[in-house]
């Protein structure tokens, strides 16, 4: 048996997002990257209970209030999906936005709430817009994304040498037009664009070393985005899939995707600071993306501060339990 858990779902561009609301084991103190790394070694059954079948499914997402750690933290957030636990997430971020003001979680400000909200990759900052007491909109202003590596070319099984960038926005990402891959929005199977992105994720993982001034623990890949090519300027959104964890499919734009395609532009010379982009995802879901400013990291590396801003939905409570003797409801996949 395990206590009852209660959560709130919502989606952000048809991305989910379950946020647990009570019954969750205490977390001992301890760094956000702590917090983290001790529910990955103690509390995983409950992540494959809340994300798997019956009661998620392969493609569910999950957040995790805990204490926060950083000055100017009003609440911290660890993040869950079907392979274990990211380090950003912009889709989640746009939801808690809203949910943290509708909870008062913090004081409700007409027209913007400021809700300060901690990361395994740092303090990310939502701008929540707020009308007649009811949050409407979230931006957020994520922690300093850069592009790593330019132009790299891997050799991708059963698609020859296929070059990409590989840039950070709270998260690592290869990111690729698909047109490399014969691929085109629209037109091609969701399956296709799966495949590749995830056999694009298996090249880049042996040949790009990644490294993050912060942490170690920031420094892996999380998963490869196919472009259309496009950049988004002129009121044109540019398509992209963002393929994540175990071939996880994120309906929205993607938020540190997002993120991270704004440092590749601005690093390669095609985006000025200030100037808006519009970015498109797999299911006509829309996020808006600019770069903020320029910056620099510990080790001296270019970087910048990006705004992204969408709207995250509420879709419905639960309360879930797991009965004596129920093995299969203790959560399992079947893709």
């Amino acid at each position: 048996m395990i206590a009852p858990l209660t959560v709130v779902d919502m989606h952000t561009g048809g991305e989910p997002v379950r946020i647990v609301t009570a019954g969750w084991p205490p977390i001992p103190k301890g760094t956000i990257l702590e917090k983290r790394a001790f529910v990955r070694d103690n509390h995983d059954h409950l992540r494959r209970l809340l994300m798997f079948e019956p009661r998620g499914h392969f493609d569910m997402y999950g957040a995790l209030l805990v204490e926060p750690d950083l000055p100017g933290a009003d609440l911290a957030v660890l993040f869950m999906h079907n392979e274990g636990y990211s380090t950003m997430c912009g889709h989640a971020v746009i939801a808690l936005g809203r949910y943290a003001v509708d909870e008062g979680l913090v004081p409700a400000r007409e027209p913007v709430t400021t809700v300060g909200i901690e990361c395994p990759c740092g303090l990310v900052v939502a701008s929540v817009e707020v009308r007649d007491g009811r949050a409407g909109a979230v931006s957020f202003e994520s922690v300093p994304a850069f592009l790593h590596s330019r132009d790299v070319a891997v050799s991708v099984l059963g698609h020859g040498e296929i070059v990409c960038d590989v840039a950070y926005g709270g998260a690592f990402y290869a990111l690729a037009d698909c047109r490399r891959f014969g691929l085109a929005f629209g037109q091609s199977r969701a399956r296709d664009f799966v495949d590749a992105a995830a056999a694009l994720t298996e090249a880049v993982k042996p040949s790009v070393p990644l490294s993050h001034p912060d942490s170690p623990d920031l420094a892996f890949l999380y998963g490869s985005i196919l472009t259309d090519g496009g950049d988004g300027s002129g009121g044109i959104a540019t398509r992209n899939v963002c393929v994540f964890a175990e071939t996880q499919v994120d309906r929205s734009p993607t938020g540190s995707g997002v993120t991270a395609r704004l440092a590749a532009m601005h690093a390669k010379g095609g985006l000025r600071i200030g100037e808006p982009r519009l970015f498109e995802s797999i299911v006509g879901s829309r996020f808006e993306g600019a770069v903020a400013r320029a910056v620099t990291l510990a080790d001296n590396r270019p970087a910048i501060l990006a705004r992204v801003s969408g709207r995250a939905h509420y879709t419905g409570t639960a309360t879930f339990t797991l009965e004596d003797g129920d093995e299969l409801g203790k959560g399992f996949l079947v893709r």
